[in-house]
């Protein structure tokens, strides 16, 4: 089935671009390229960072956007292909700007009564001391950057002014969240199925890049360890979260347990890693999907939900 579908279709994986997850993102679309390659499937690797890219887009039946972070991400190229006809996968262009922008998400969740840590946009005339003194310790970052690049904690006045200089080196608004304490799982969104929870244990003080992307020593565990009764409760929460932004055919929830139990939305990423350390093929892999079982889900999903608009 899955090369039947696949067969005689050419596609175009983007990969690499300008944005701070360059590399990784070559790395996921290298990943997905050589998975297609092997179902039989026609590719054509596409970095949008050399030359004139779009001309290489001439033929192709379907862009697979492996492009993370903005331009890629953020609906941009997503508006660009609606105006071409051309198929592609992931979201569409309201649900990936929107879950680019933290804080939109974030203003939106809470909108609608979904749990998510209080947080504050930070400027120059902020009040480091007072923020500090009414959220105690935060988490600061960059509002449209994905993988906690530019992301740091602050305990006092001191400490989040540097790290919102250090948030500055990126696009967008500056966020700060108020630290949750607790464990941090995350949740793939495959269609309108949650896949098994991985909860992370990072080797670092929080999940960083390096947690993420370089630690061997960052654990992750599928199953989560929670009992049956909450996996479909954090199942839930993640597939209302994700739909509430206009979300589409797959990406990936985070989510904080805090110290009471209770559950806490950290992000939506819509275009999720698909590197050798990414959490999507490894939830895919616990509910027995695999990766160009993967790849061929989020292509056919695609196709409905572009054929649907």
């Amino acid at each position: 089935m899955t090369s039947a579908l696949l067969a005689d279709v050419r596609f175009a994986v983007l990969m690499g671009g300008t944005a701070a997850e360059r590399e990784i993102s070559l790395q996921s679309g290298e990943n997905v390229a050589l998975a297609l390659e092997a179902a039989g499937s026609s590719v054509v690797r596409i970095d949008p960072a050399v030359g004139q890219w779009a001309e290489q887009l001439s033929g192709v039946d379907f862009v697979f956007n492996l492009l993370h972070g903005p331009g890629g991400e953020d609906g941009v190229l997503q508006g660009l292909f609606n105006l071409m006809g051309l198929p592609y996968s992931g979201s569409g262009v309201l649900g990936s700007a929107l879950t680019m922008d933290k804080a939109r998400t974030k203003q939106l969740w809470l909108g609608i009564g979904l749990p998510t840590p209080e947080f504050t946009v930070l400027t120059a005339e902020s009040d480091w001391s007072d923020l500090i003194a009414q959220y105690g310790t935060l988490f600061v970052k960059p509002a449209l950057e994905g993988s906690s690049i530019g992301m740091s904690k602050a305990s006092t006045a001191e400490q989040l002014e540097a790290a919102w200089e250090r948030a500055r080196a990126y696009q967008g608004a500056i966020i700060a969240e108020r630290f949750v304490a607790g464990t941090e799982y995350t949740v793939a969104i495959l269609g309108d199925r949650a896949l098994p929870a991985i909860r992370i244990e990072p080797a670092s003080e929080f999940y960083d890049f390096d947690a993420k992307y370089v630690s061997e020593a960052t654990g992750f565990f599928c199953p989560s360890g929670l009992s049956s009764s909450e996996e479909t409760e954090l199942a839930a929460l993640a597939l209302k979260a994700f739909a509430a932004v206009d979300a589409a055919v797959w990406g990936r929830v985070d989510v904080m347990r805090d110290a009471s139990g209770d559950w806490q939305l950290l992000e939506i990423n819509t275009i999720p890693g698909m590197t050798s350390h990414s959490l999507v093929p490894m939830a895919a892999h616990a509910a027995s999907i695999t990766l160009i079982e993967l790849v061929t889900e989020i292509y056919r999903l695609s196709l409905e939900v572009r054929h649907a608009s």
